[in-house]
């Protein structure tokens, strides 16, 4: 535990691990004089080290800040300032589903974190304003608090939004997740959902759980016939092994979630061994955790915000990137990288992966290597204990 707070930690280190002043620079280098890169200048071009962030309140963008604290907003001419330009967010087909998907979409569990409603209400308002039609949720997301707060941002916009929330059963039977659902719709205050999925589909014996009888999928069965729900899938991050699992029982799911980001083909890679497979079945694929999860590789100087956010965007296959956002100026960092995006090439790709080699350790993957990421439920319904009563 003492090794992995130091991982996460701003200024911290592991073995091995490049020092701050040094890690980014062979990504600076590369892509700030990219051609693919041209119209959309990094964020990270400004110093980030000397910045602090309190725990648990940091999104998965860091927003770089000058000497003053004014967030710098990079937009699309290469200047600062607190604008963003009028423009529409690329949209994808999100699978078969016959729904078209805005290539960004915003992170429930962050939202969560927001100061107020207002903030909330502000940023979905101007996310959609911008094309942004894809929110993410779970039910279990600061207890609820997410929910609540994205259904109250939404009111009067729903029919522009694809509205995802996630079913926490962690291994508990049918009537549970039933429960749940309509716990989300009361929270979300909708009579639908967009997409329904499996929650953090984490731990080896989570797909025998998901396919016993009276199990969580057939409460996605029978949501469906409904009319609650509109699609069904599971997430997870932590082995594409289970991801794989879960496809192969059987079950046809509609979409999948998992982390796609430069340091994954390296280190049990889901980007190569579940995407095709998800693919190959027409399914949405839903990427997370492109800069990490809490922003490490942003922070150690391993990536600048617009090289893991642009990767992210650039996996053919994947429909829609969501990322996390806290404050109206993360979502403006978000949008300025957006602004004018077109996807690497297969070249830059590459660079991206090569570069991303060398932390082929789990330490920007925090999520896969350590517990850092497990939910408190899912360790519960496991019989592991929660993270906060671990010993020191």
């Amino acid at each position: 535990m003492e090794q992995e707070n130091k991982c996460a930690e701003p200024g911290g280190s592991c073995d091995g691990e490049k020092s701050a002043s040094n890690a980014g620079e062979p990504s600076r280098r590369r892509f700030l004089q990219g051609a693919a890169m041209a119209g959309v200048a990094s964020v990270a071009q400004y110093p980030a080290f000397a910045q602090t962030r309190e725990k648990g309140t940091s999104a998965e963008n860091i927003l770089m800040q000058s000497k003053t604290a004014n967030p710098i907003i990079v937009n699309y001419n290469g200047e600062y300032g607190g604008s963003v330009p009028d423009f529409e967010a690329p949209k994808r087909a999100m699978g078969s589903t016959g729904l078209q998907v805005s290539i960004l979409g915003m992170g429930g569990y962050h939202l969560g974190t927001a100061k107020e409603q207002s903030v909330v209400t502000e940023m979905v308002a101007k996310a959609l304003d911008h094309g942004i039609n894809f929110f993410d949720n779970a039910w279990e997301y600061h207890e609820g608090k997410s929910e609540e707060l994205v259904g109250t941002a939404l009111k009067g916009k729903r029919d522009k939004a694809i509205v995802m929330t996630k079913v926490c059963t962690h291994g508990r039977k049918k009537d549970v997740a039933m429960r749940m659902l309509e716990e989300s719709l009361k929270r979300l205050q909708t009579d639908h959902l967009d997409v329904w999925q499996v929650h953090e589909v984490i731990y080896y014996n989570d797909p025998e759980k998901a396919y016993e009888p009276d199990g969580v999928l057939e409460a996605l069965t029978a949501a469906k016939q409904q009319g609650k729900v509109r699609f069904v899938g599971f997430t997870g991050h932590k082995n594409p092994s289970i991801h794989l699992d879960m496809l192969n029982r059987g079950f046809k799911f509609d979409t999948v979630q998992f982390p796609i980001n430069a340091f994954d083909p390296s280190y049990r890679s889901f980007e190569k061994d579940v995407l095709p497979a998800a693919v190959q079945k027409g399914m949405a694929v839903f990427s997370m955790k492109s800069m990490g999860g809490s922003g490490e590789p942003i922070v150690h100087g391993a990536l600048t915000p617009t090289e893991a956010l642009s990767y992210a965007m650039s996996v053919p296959g994947v429909s829609t990137t969501i990322s996390g956002m806290d404050s109206m100026e993360v979502l403006d960092q978000n949008l300025a990288i957006l602004t004018g995006f077109k996807p690497l090439n297969e070249k830059q790709m590459n660079e991206l992966r090569e570069h991303g080699k060398q932390f082929n350790d789990g330490r920007y993957e925090l999520f896969k290597s350590t517990m850092k990421y497990d939910g408190e439920i899912g360790r519960q319904q496991h019989d592991f204990p929660t993270i906060e009563k671990l010993p020191a």
